[in-house]
């Protein structure tokens, strides 16, 4: 019997898992939200930022910096949050 999920959630679940980005947590669903949370340096940090109001635009998604935080590497930790769909 195969372990692999069957339904189109539990695929793209699947894929979402095994997406791995330099510092990158797991993508988390929590209610109708998606977050991510990432641990960079503060640049690298603002790119990803951008890129996320870039590819989900604040009007159509919600999207925000949930939280963030200067961890003592020197490093932002930050969240981001939208919705996931723009309907």
């Amino acid at each position: 019997m195969s372990r692999a999920p069957k339904t189109p959630a539990g695929i793209a679940q699947r894929l979402v898992s095994r997406r791995t980005r330099e510092g990158a947590e797991e993508l988390r669903e929590l209610g109708t939200w998606r977050r991510q949370t990432y641990r960079l340096p503060r640049e690298k940090a603002r790119e990803t930022a951008r890129e996320w109001f870039e590819r989900y635009p604040k009007a159509a998604y919600l999207t925000q910096v949930e939280s963030w935080r200067l961890t003592d590497e020197g490093l932002i930790e930050f969240t981001m949050r939208r919705l996931p769909t723009a309907d």
